[in-house]
Parts: C-alpha cells; sequence; structure tokens
C-alpha cells in the first residue's frame, strides 16, 4: 500500500502546527524567507509539507536569538545540504559572541543597579541613593550604555 499523497496545507493548518500566527507567516513569505506557495482557485496560499519543517527551523533559529540575516543564510545552507558547514559555524560562533558579550554588559548593569540599590537608605526622597546616582553619571561604578544592548524583538 502506498503512503497517501500529501496534500497542500492552508495558512491556518501551518499556524496550529508551527506555533507562528498566521501574520507572522505572512511576513516570512513577503521577506523570501518562505518561498511562495501555489494558490487555490479561491486564491487561497496551499502550502506543501516542507514548509511546516522550514517555519520550525526559522521559529527556532528566532527563539535562539539569530537575525533573520542570519537565518536566510543558514536556510540557504540547508537547502543545500552537500555544501561544507564551516559557515553555518561562523556564523553561529559570531553569534554566540554577541550572546556573550550583551551577558557581559547586562551583568555591569545589574552591578550598577545593585549597588544604587545597597545604597539607599528609604527614608527620603531628597535622600534617595537611587534618584541621586541617576541624576548625577559620575556617582556610577563605570560607563554603561544600557541602550546599546539589545533584546531581541519577536
Amino acid at each position: 500500500m502506498n503512503p497517501p499523497t500529501p496534500r497542500p496545507q492552508p495558512i491556518g493548518r501551518l499556524a496550529e502546527a508551527t506555533g507562528l500566527k498566521v501574520p507572522t507567516i505572512r511576513y516570512y513569505e513577503q521577506i523570501g524567507l518562505l518561498p511562495s506557495p501555489p494558490r487555490s482557485q479561491g486564491n487561497r496560499r496551499l502550502y506543501p509539507d516542507s514548509a511546516i519543517a522550514r517555519l520550525r527551523f526559522i521559529r527556532h533559529a528566532r527563539e535562539l536569538g539569530f537575525e533573520i540575516e542570519s537565518i536566510r543564510q543558514l536556510l540557504d545552507m540547508a537547502d543545500h545540504p552537500d555544501q561544507s558547514c564551516a559557515d553555518a559555524d561562523s556564523i553561529a560562533r559570531r553569534h554566540l559572541a554577541d550572546i556573550q558579550s550583551k551577558i557581559a554588559r547586562l551583568t555591569a548593569l545589574g552591578e550598577e543597579v545593585s549597588q544604587m540599590i545597597a545604597g539607599c537608605r528609604q527614608s527620603s526622597v531628597r535622600q534617595c541613593r537611587v534618584i541621586q546616582v541617576l541624576a548625577d553619571h559620575g556617582q556610577c561604578l563605570g560607563e554603561h550604555l544600557a541602550g546599546s544592548v539589545k533584546i531581541n524583538e519577536k
């Protein structure tokens, strides 16, 4: 007996199968991470089964914090399995270095805020160490740019 022939799936089924929202799937299609599927006579998108695996790959990469362009490159490599994985390794190593840098900056910020809190006697705002340090950067332990720590938005 032959296995059943896979049937193209509408976008709603893809969303259910991958845990992604329909607008997110459309966005990934719009930016070229997901190939545009054929459409039904009623103009509905009908995706092949392979779209589920591709969307799960994208979702997992996003959960790990990879940027869209890195995901695009990784998908291209995944589409060509016989080539060397040196580029994939390089992308992952750069991403790890970025993560470690963010952790170091966040750790320094945490130490700075902890010092502010430790110095606060909780009397009046006039004597509040938190307010004093925020008003005078010279009272900080060191230099910090919280804005340079970007947390990935999904």
